[in-house]
């Protein structure tokens, strides 16, 4: 007689891993388009530069969206001037504390953006493309390293908003009769 036995064992483990949060945030960024043209008009060169938008600008758009508290949008672009080799930027700039100097050849002060309706697309654009900054450089000229945006005309008790260096090549010196026209988009993207 045969006596055979078979012992099988079977085991089966399942798992669930989920989030408990839900994932979102936004990112924002900027960038500044400069064109230089000669006193006839003619283009002498352009530059395209993205932004650093300062712990200051991030605070204050936080506070001015969220908090509500009165709030009329001014906001003005200046100049950094060269050269750029001691240009430095940093997230803790603000007006009053900073280690680049502006530049102010030119006439007027700080230039008035005006910006148009942001779309509603993802990302939102906001720009001042339809009525860019324009800087009529004066007879003192100079060098030019950047750009920077805030919500004064002149002085330090503003908003230091962002800044941005020149690209390759860097610095670009500009005189007399030139016109620096200066375009600011900003971007808020859902991330």
């Amino acid at each position: 007689m045969f006596n055979e036995k078979a012992q099988s064992t079977d085991a089966v483990t399942a798992g669930l891993v989920a989030g408990t949060a839900l994932q979102n945030g936004a990112r924002g960024g900027g960038v500044f388009h400069v064109q230089c043209l000669d006193k006839d008009g003619n283009v002498k060169w352009e530059d395209k530069m993205h932004n650093l938008v300062v712990n200051e600008g991030l605070q204050n758009m936080n506070t001015q969206y969220f908090k509500g508290s009165t709030y009329t949008a001014a906001f003005f672009l200046g100049l950094v001037t060269g050269p750029g080799s001691g240009t430095t930027y940093a997230a803790t700039d603000t007006l009053a504390s900073k280690a680049w100097t502006e530049f102010t050849n030119y006439s007027g002060s700080r230039k008035a953006v005006t910006f148009g309706t942001a779309t509603t697309a993802d990302p939102s654009v906001i720009s001042n493309s339809a009525a860019p900054s324009s800087f009529s450089i004066t007879s003192s000229g100079g060098v030019v390293a950047g750009a920077f945006l805030c919500t004064v005309s002149s002085g330090t008790s503003g908003v230091l908003f962002s800044e941005a260096d020149f690209q390759s090549p860097g610095d670009r010196t500009v005189v007399s009769g030139d016109t620096l026209n200066v375009t600011y988009t900003f971007s808020l993207d859902a991330a």
